[in-house]
C-alpha cells in the first residue's frame, strides 16, 4: 500500500498544498517551525482520524478559518481510495471514502496503515504507562476492527461509570445503577485484555530478534503484558473496590490502567535501564511495529518518521533506515547531510518553506 497524494485546505499553516509522493523515501527539510510536522500529522489525521498530537480539531484548522479540508489518494494492490476528511470547529468531522460519507471511524481503519514514529516516542519506556497504553491502542485498532469497537465502548462506560459515581455524592439512590455500567466494563474490558495479551504475544517473537541485532547480540528483550486485571477476576475485583471507587468517584479497576514492561537480562529498564537501553528498545518496537503490520496485512505500511533521524546516533540511524528500503516513507528534517553522507536512497525531496513546499528547493536556496 502507499500513499499516492495529499491535498490541503486551512490546515494547520497551510491554506492549500497539493504534494505527490513516490512509493519510497520521501523527505521534507526545513528549519523548524515552517510546517514539516503538520503535513505528516494531516496523513496521520486521514488515516485514523486522530492527530498523533492529541489535538482537538479546532485546533488544526488554520487561524481565522471556520473549517479544514484533507483529500489523500491511496493505491493498495487491488484497489485506489479517496479519502476525504472536512474539519469543523464546532462539529464532529465529516468523513468519505470514495465520495460515500461513512457514520464510523471504524469504516475507515484498514484502507492504510500507519506508523508514526516522533522524538516523543524515543521516550515511551521511561514515561508514564498512559503512552505504552496509547501505543498498544494505536496499533490494535488499526488491526483490529473489534477491538475498536471494545474500545470506545469501553471507555464510554468508564466514563458514564465516573459521572455515575461523582453524582452518587449527592444522589446516594443511584448506587443500585452501578451494577449496570459494571456489566459492561466486564464485557468489554475482558476482550480488550484478551486482544492485549495476544498482540503482546505476537510483538515479542517480532521484536526479540530485532532488538538482538540492534543490540549488536547483547542484549535480549522480553515485552512483559501488566493487566491491570485478569479477563477472569474483573467482575470480582469491581465489585471488590466498589466502595473505594464510591469514595474517591473513581474507577480503579480495569484495562484503562493496563502496562507493558521491557525487560532486559531481568531488569525492568522502564526504571532502571539506560538511556540508550532505553531509546534502543523504543526503536524496536517501533520496527517490530512494522513488521507486524507486515505479518498481518499481507501489506507493508505507510512509515512517517518526524525528526526522529536527529535524536539518534549514527548506528541506529543507519540500522532504522537500512530496515525501510522497502517501505514508502515520510521523512521530515532540518537538513540532509546525514543521507547525502551515507549515500541512502532519496526518491523525493520537498523543501518547506514558511507553510510552502517546493520539489527539491525552491527559489533562491540550495540543497545542503
Amino acid at each position: 500500500m502507499n500513499i499516492e497524494s495529499i491535498e490541503l485546505n486551512n490546515f494547520r499553516n497551510y491554506s492549500t498544498l497539493h504534494v505527490e509522493f513516490e512509493n519510497g523515501t520521501n523527505i521534507f527539510y526545513g528549519d523548524n517551525a515552517q510546517g514539516k510536522t503538520n503535513i505528516l500529522e494531516a496523513i496521520y489525521l486521514c488515516g485514523t482520524t486522530k492527530s498523533h498530537k492529541g489535538s482537538k480539531d479546532r485546533e488544526m484548522i488554520r487561524f481565522e478559518q471556520d473549517e479544514a479540508h484533507i483529500r489523500m489518494m491511496i493505491k493498495r494492490t487491488q484497489m485506489s481510495y479517496r479519502i476525504d476528511m472536512h474539519i469543523k470547529k464546532n462539529k464532529s468531522k465529516g468523513i468519505a471514502i470514495n465520495g460515500i460519507p461513512i457514520k464510523k471511524a471504524s469504516e475507515l481503519f484498514g484502507i492504510i496503515n500507519i506508523v508514526f514514529f516522533s522524538p516523543e516516542d524515543l521516550n515511551i519506556i521511561k514515561n508514564g504507562p498512559s503512552e505504552r497504553r496509547r501505543f498498544i491502542d494505536a496499533e490494535l485498532c488499526q488491526l483490529n476492527k473489534i477491538y475498536l469497537s471494545d474500545l470506545i465502548n469501553y471507555n464510554k462506560v468508564v466514563h458514564q461509570r465516573n459521572k455515575l459515581l461523582k453524582e452518587m455524592s449527592f444522589h446516594p439512590e443511584y448506587q443500585d445503577t452501578l451494577e449496570i455500567w459494571d456489566e459492561q466494563m466486564v464485557r468489554y474490558g475482558s476482550s480488550i485484555i484478551k486482544m492485549r495479551r495476544t498482540f503482546i504475544e505476537e510483538l515479542n517473537e517480532i521484536i526479540f530478534h530485532i532488538h538482538k541485532k540492534l543490540s549488536g547480540d547483547k542484549e535480549e528483550i522480553l515485552l512483559e503484558y501488566e493487566p491491570n486485571v485478569t479477563e477472569e477476576k474483573i467482575a470480582e475485583e469491581l465489585s471488590r473496590n466498589k466502595e473505594k471507587d464510591i469514595k474517591f468517584k473513581t474507577t480503579s479497576v480495569g484495562p484503562h490502567r493496563d502496562d507493558l514492561c521491557f525487560n532486559i537480562k531481568g531488569i525492568d529498564i522502564r526504571k532502571y535501564g539506560s538511556q540508550g537501553q532505553q531509546r534502543t528498545a523504543a526503536l524496536s518496537l517501533k520496527l517490530a511495529e512494522i513488521e507486524l503490520v507486515k505479518q498481518a496485512t499481507k501489506e507493508t505500511p505507510v512509515l512517517l518518521l518526524d525528526d526522529v533521524l536527529s535524536e539518534l546516533d549514527s548506528n541506529r540511524q543507519n540500522y532504522l533506515l537500512e530496515s525501510i528500503h522497502n517501505i514508502q516513507t515520510m521523512i521530515t528534517c532540518t537538513g540532509l547531510d546525514d543521507f547525502i553522507i551515507h549515500h541512502f536512497t532519496i526518491d523525493k525531496v520537498f523543501h518547506v518553506v514558511e507553510g510552502a513546499v517546493y520539489n527539491g528547493e525552491y527559489p533562491g536556496s540550495s540543497l545542503r
